[in-house]
């Protein structure tokens, strides 16, 4: 059984009104469990409007999501945020940490929604750290990493919360080549691991390190391939 279906999604805003946008226009996608997917499109192309819907933090005006065989059609928000809880790990190009918390506070916080006992989280925090090798940073404040630093601890977030899907909205757009390549390849190795990853990105290079690239223009999907694996 696929993890993620995808059957005939429209996303509309201003439906029937001159202004009207589909931003997503009849797509079809399944991603299967443990594969790594990159969907790449140029802004405005749909991409961002697809990884909402598929990390459930919006929902389709038309068509069927099935998570997992579970559809989420009809979700109330609550259930869309236990879905989010427990489902998905989620990396952003902003990183998205709280300057007042450390890092290992920042890493344990989404377990907390998750009922994860405060020793356990501390347990899972500093095991993430240590896999994207920055443990020595736990007791730090964000605003004292450099932006490679902050990324890694946005990734041990995700990893913590040891969900099956972990989605990277442009992780590495505000980092430099190297750094963004050291990111993209602690995602390869948590795809090789096991971890279902779905890459999100305007960058043909970065879409290339995956291993199916799927491209999306004017809300609906144009190419769907499978790739060769890169060599780490």
């Amino acid at each position: 059984m696929a993890l993620i279906e995808l059957h005939n999604i429209y996303k509309i805003y201003a439906e029937g009104e001159e202004n009207e946008v589909r931003a997503l226009d009849g797509v079809d996608l399944t991603i299967d469990r443990g594969e790594f997917v990159a969907i790449v499109g140029t802004s405005g192309s749909g991409k961002s409007t697809m990884m909402n819907i598929l990390g459930c933090l919006d929902v389709p005006t038309y068509g069927d999501y099935y998570l997992d065989g579970i559809s989420i059609k009809e979700r109330t928000e609550r259930e869309l945020a236990e879905i989010r809880n427990f489902q998905i790990g989620f990396i952003f190009q902003g990183y998205n940490l709280i300057p007042s918390l450390s890092v290992w506070q920042n890493v344990a916080l989404p377990m907390s929604y998750q009922g994860v006992r405060k020793d356990e989280q501390y347990d899972r925090a500093m095991a993430a750290l240590e896999q994207v090798e920055i443990a020595e940073k736990a007791e730090n404040r964000p605003n004292q990493l450099s932006g490679g630093q902050q990324q890694r601890v946005a990734i041990a977030r995700a990893i913590a919360t040891q969900s099956p899907i972990i989605m990277a909205d442009e992780p590495t757009g505000a980092l430099d080549t190297k750094t963004g390549a050291q990111v993209l390849s602690i995602l390869r190795d948590l795809n090789r691991a096991g971890t279902t990853v779905i890459l999100i990105t305007h960058d043909n290079g970065i879409a290339a390190q995956a291993r199916r690239r799927v491209r999306v223009q004017d809300g609906k999907i144009i190419e769907d391939e499978i790739l060769e694996e890169v060599s780490p």
